[in-house]
């Protein structure tokens, strides 16, 4: 970290993640001055459900802001602009009146919309692919609009309050403006092109709502945010708030946010950000691609008044959560950075292999019936072969994502550029590359999704000048190249497969 100056002006960065909420300041360089983080609670009423609580949300960002600037011993005069990034799809209904949530937030791993979502697709002569050709994303438990329905199906008065007009629905990204610039007393509700590409509400070419869309879910239009880009300013911090006037002026869904920091403004370039899930971006410029593999079709970015910038994704729902499962739930571990030193203790995984479908599977699979599996257990196995297994785990499912890119593309990647905890992990990330054939490359600064954000934010101020200065700053830190044997990497995944085989079809019919 870098210190602060009385006469430097900085960005802050609001990242409001799956598991915590962190506020990050960055200097001209994109380095990192201070950081606050908390987490906050992880809400599970039943299997497959996942919540958290709005208000735990909002007051966690508060606290972190303050934490931040507390820690670089500066205040909202020192701040340039602020700019936001999110977990995506996590839907948040509130009273516009009251500014209550009217239910817990529905987080994007929730599986509980699954026959809401078979039940549109079949009402529908082409299914989900009219939906993926319009809005870029499949009807599935993923995106945001199957969580909006429900809640105004399930929540007593929801939906003759939504009818009226009294009911406001966003991603965390609007629930932070929202409260940011003044809640009930003149908040500003809106959402960038990043987030409501997320929601299966918006046409994809257009960058509009889409009314008949909206209706096949008895979603009213007025609940939903002004759709603006990514980097513009939006509204100013509240009267009562410690970022007073500051300019909030820039908004990046995470994974959005972590390709725009780590400068993937080419065509043809990807990252992979391993983090809550793990989540694969490759740059297709500005015409829209749709995927022939099961990757989603997104919106990168759109800075001010300028073409939006489209990718391909592949998402997958666990990857680090496996990690805090196996601490919390089985108590394996005391804390998260203890796995790489127990999957160390044992040369290769002893034929386990861990297919983490808490969630289903994503991409390529897209499979809301699948539960998660280890495979391969003998009396030989350890706790150290099923820590590896786990390690393994997501960088098996990150090189599915790489093929299917690979195969839309029709161009191999040459490199990978990664970001998130989990790049931390010298295991993890060797294998990642053994199993890719590829270059791995850690940026220096690896709070990439956190410095997206604060560029989109600084861009619209002209505390950057553009993406030239993103690229300009962006360095690389770590390198892993290839080294398998090519045969024990065809062995190793061709069994990674099989295992996926085994979690299909696990959900009961009466369940579904």
């Amino acid at each position: 970290m870098t210190e602060a100056t009385e006469t430097e002006k900085y960005v802050l960065a609001i990242d409001q993640g799956t598991t915590s909420s962190r506020a990050i300041v960055f200097n001209h360089s994109g380095q990192v001055v201070s950081i606050g983080q908390q987490e906050f609670t992880q809400i599970f009423p039943n299997p497959g459900w996942v919540e958290h609580n709005p208000v735990e949300i909002w007051e966690s960002v508060r606290a972190v802001v303050a934490e931040a600037l507390q820690k670089a011993e500066i205040n909202r005069h020192s701040l340039a602009a602020v700019g936001i990034t999110n977990q995506r799809e996590t839907t948040i209904v509130w009273d516009k009146n009251t500014g209550e949530p009217i239910y817990n937030a529905i987080v994007w791993q929730d599986t509980r919309t699954a026959s809401i979502a078979r039940e549109i697709a079949a009402g529908d002569p082409l299914g989900t692919e009219r939906y993926r050709q319009i809005t870029g994303e499949n009807i599935s438990t993923y995106p945001s609009a199957t969580k909006v329905k429900w809640i105004l199906d399930n929540v007593p008065g929801a939906r003759e309050k939504a009818e009226a007009g009294d009911l406001l629905f966003g991603t965390p990204d609007t629930w932070v403006v929202w409260n940011l610039t003044g809640g009930v007393n003149g908040g500003v509700h809106v959402t960038d092109v990043t987030n409501a590409s997320r929601t299966l509400l918006m046409d994809v070419r257009t960058l509009k709502w889409r009314e008949d869309i909206c209706a096949d879910f008895g979603i009213p239009m007025s609940m939903l945010p002004e759709i603006r880009s990514s980097s513009e300013i939006y509204g100013y911090g509240r009267k009562n708030g410690l970022l007073i006037d500051t300019p909030i002026s820039g908004i990046l869904g995470d994974q959005q946010a972590a390709t725009f920091g780590q400068a993937c403004f080419e065509v043809g370039t990807a990252k992979n950000t391993y983090g809550t899930g793990c989540f694969m971006l490759m740059n297709t410029g500005e015409e829209p691609v749709f995927s022939k593999n099961g990757l989603l079709t997104t919106v990168l970015y759109q800075l001010g008044d300028a073409k939006p910038v489209y990718a391909l994704e592949g998402s997958i729902a666990v990857a680090g959560s496996l990690v805090q499962w196996l601490r919390d739930n089985l108590g394996m571990i005391e804390k998260s950075s203890d796995i790489q030193a127990l999957a160390q203790t044992v040369e290769d995984n002893g034929g386990v292999y861990f297919v983490p479908a808490f969630s289903g599977l994503f991409a390529p699979y897209w499979r809301d019936d699948a539960r998660g599996v280890i495979v391969g257990l003998t009396r030989y196995a350890t706790k150290g072969h099923i820590a590896r297994a786990v390690e393994e785990s997501t960088a098996f499912q990150s090189a599915e994502l790489l093929d299917a890119i690979n195969a839309d593309a029709g161009v191999p990647l040459k490199e990978l550029k990664v970001d998130g905890g989990m790049t931390n992990d010298d295991l993890v990330m060797q294998f990642q590359a053994d199993l890719c054939g590829v270059d791995v490359i850690q940026p220096v600064v690896a709070e990439t999704t956190a410095l997206g954000a604060a560029y989109a934010a600084g861009i619209a101020v002209g505390f950057w000048n553009g993406t030239e200065d993103v690229v300009a700053n962006w360095q690389e830190g770590k390198r892993w190249t290839p080294s398998m044997d090519a045969a024990e990497r065809d062995r190793t995944y061709r069994l990674w497969k099989k295992a996926v085989t085994r979690t299909f079809d696990w959900v009961d019919d009466d369940v579904k």
